[in-house]
């Protein structure tokens, strides 16, 4: 065949073709003009399909007569050619598809529609993130992998914290002044609660403690005599002889101290028993090397730890005092280094020792408030 034929061919074949399509399009406007509205789109989406059918098998068969006159290679481009059209094609076809449809939609629709696709689009982008992390993941070392762990945690941490202080940012300063001043407030009378019940529990071991190590000197007497029960009934002797049989509450040998030969004293009798430690020839207890003050939350106590050269022995002489009125004779008229240790006394316990020459606060102001070695002081000013 010649290459006019084969011109005059397709001129027919284009002639036909244009011929189809303007009669196919006058039946579907005439049937259009006799059909409903809802009907005419029916008959629209079927007469688009038919048309793109047909073009399809029209397409598929000028390819076939092509491919039979073409050799392989060029066969080949065709083929790409043709897909790569066929694709544009359906490409411009959906576009064209989806802007009609959203000229048709109402605004609202629309926001719907967008929303759905940039919520597609995350999906998808988040897929393909956890594939990627899997993939470097199954190409990391185990270290490596446990340091980005690591860092992803610390990062959650972060943000976390930031959005906290945001939002706490945020509520103070939606607060008025007064509101906010009343925070404060709560929140330093919760702190001085908690502060304060913990001074108790921790007052109430301490006693529990105190209570066990007295019981424990008092009562629970080991079956071996100490080497200074001699010495604590000697003492006992001569005190019960001169001062009196009731001057002494209780007397006994502390375990826990050395074996110290401990002396309970009566308030009453306190200052005589001290003077006749201090100035008996056969006791002659001369050097006072301790005094000191403790409360122990029902009764106050005065602890006086004295040393005899003549006797080489230790005596510890102690007294009980009320706790709302602690009141007791000052011991430096009987010796001078008592006069600091009863003032430490009266400064961080508030027991007055009266006749002492010159009581005063040694550690803290005339001016301060309450006594902060007594188990339930609280401070003044929250703030110190």
């Amino acid at each position: 065949m010649s290459e006019k034929e084969d011109l005059a061919k397709q001129k027919a074949e284009a002639a036909a073709k244009a011929k189809a399509v303007a009669l196919a399009r006058k039946q579907a406007k005439a049937e259009a003009a006799e059909k409903p509205e809802g009907e005419m789109d029916i008959a629209k989406q079927k007469a688009a399909a038919a048309a793109k059918a047909k073009a399809a098998a029209l397409a598929k068969k000028q390819a076939k007569e092509e491919t039979a006159e073409k050799p392989e290679g060029e066969m080949d481009i065709a083929k790409q050619k043709a897909e790569a059209a066929a694709k544009a094609k359906a490409a411009a076809l959906a576009k064209k598809q989806a802007k009609e449809e959203t000229a048709e939609k109402p605004e609202g629709e629309m926001d719907i529609a967008k929303q759905k696709a940039a919520a597609a689009a995350k999906a998808k982008a988040a897929a393909l993130a956890k594939k990627q992390a899997k993939e470097e993941t199954a190409e990391k070392p185990e270290s490596e992998m446990d340091i980005a762990k690591q860092k992803a945690a610390a990062a959650a941490k972060a943000k976390a914290a930031a959005l906290a202080r945001k939002q706490a940012k945020e509520e103070t300063a939606e607060k008025p002044e007064g509101e906010m001043d009343a925070a404060k407030q709560k929140a330093a009378a919760a702190a001085k609660a908690k502060a304060a019940a913990a001074a108790k529990a921790k007052a109430a071991a301490a006693a529990k403690n105190r209570t066990a190590v007295q019981e424990s000197e008092g009562g629970n007497t080991p079956s071996e005599i100490s080497p200074n029960q001699s010495k604590l009934d000697q003492i006992v002797s001569a005190i019960e002889s001169h001062v009196g049989q009731g001057a002494l509450l209780e007397h006994y040998i502390n375990r826990l101290s050395k074996d110290v030969p401990t002396l309970v004293a009566n308030p009453d009798t306190y200052f005589s028993i001290a003077k006749f430690l201090r100035y008996d020839e056969r006791l002659d207890f001369s050097y006072l090397s301790e005094l000191h003050g403790t409360d122990f939350e029902s009764h106050m106590e005065i602890y006086v730890h004295l040393h005899s050269f003549k006797m080489n022995q230790s005596v510890a002489l102690k007294v009980k005092l009320d706790r709302d009125t602690p009141v007791i004779p000052s011991l430096v008229p009987l010796w001078s280094g008592a006069n600091w240790p009863e003032c430490e006394a009266y400064d961080l316990l508030g027991i007055n020792f009266y006749q002492h020459p010159d009581l005063k606060r040694i550690l803290l102001g005339e001016d301060w408030k309450g006594y902060p070695l007594r188990k339930d002081y609280e401070p003044y000013d929250v703030e110190v």
